[in-house]
């Protein structure tokens, strides 16, 4: 699940591997750049951490960091 802390939205996702993640992480990158929201990620092997913040609304979690990680947690569940 998400968490929220710092006026961001915190989720570390887990795959099988490498492969997996990075599959993910490129099914993500299309939804990210149709929504126009980049999130701040990392992946280190079979994780991916994502972190969600509103920068011009003044790095807050707003609706639209909200509605990505919908996206985001659909994309999860259908791999």
């Amino acid at each position: 699940m998400w968490t929220e802390e710092n006026d961001k939205l915190k989720r570390t996702f887990e795959f099988n591997d490498f492969k997996e993640a990075f599959a993910f992480m490129k099914k993500v990158a299309v939804v990210v750049d149709d929504m126009d929201h980049h999130p701040t990620w990392t992946n280190t092997y079979n994780k991916v951490e994502i972190t969600l913040t509103t920068h011009d609304a003044g790095n807050k979690v707003t609706a639209k960091d909200k509605k990505l990680a919908e996206a985001i947690d659909q994309i999860f569940e259908n791999k």
